[in-house]
């Protein structure tokens, strides 16, 4: 019941909002401030504008590799060995170009990492 009562004194507060009175308001409190109050404000909103920016520039993540899994294939029972070496024959290559693939892939995430541990030794740490 309490939360409710929360709820209903915080929407009479809001009809009371006038953007205009606070509008004056902020305005009054600015006029009362001395010059360097006001340029600590302004560094202050820049600052956390810079980070606020920066951690939104800097969440980008890439999804993560899920491979295309194959769990069951059919296959006749009285196919031939020749069928099979056939079958071999025309998997191989894609095999091939999957791990070639996922091998590019680690090396560039290992390079990456490499190009991190040479900056934070360069810091010391």
């Amino acid at each position: 019941m309490g939360g409710l009562h929360a709820y209903l004194c915080a929407m009479g507060s809001f009809s009371r909002f006038s953007p205009v009175r606070a509008y004056r308001d902020l305005r009054l409190f600015l006029r009362g401030r001395q010059p360097y109050e006001l340029g600590f404000l302004a560094l202050a909103m820049l600052v956390t504008g810079f980070l606020i920016y920066a951690f939104s520039k800097d969440s980008y993540a890439e999804r993560e590799y899920r491979p295309n899994i194959v769990y069951v294939e059919q296959w006749p029972a009285d196919r031939t060995d020749a069928q099979i070496v056939a079958q071999q024959k025309i998997d191989a290559p894609i095999k091939a170009a999957r791990l070639a693939e996922q091998k590019k892939r680690e090396e560039e995430t290992r390079a990456s990492f490499k190009r991190m541990d040479d900056k934070l030794k360069a810091l010391g740490i």
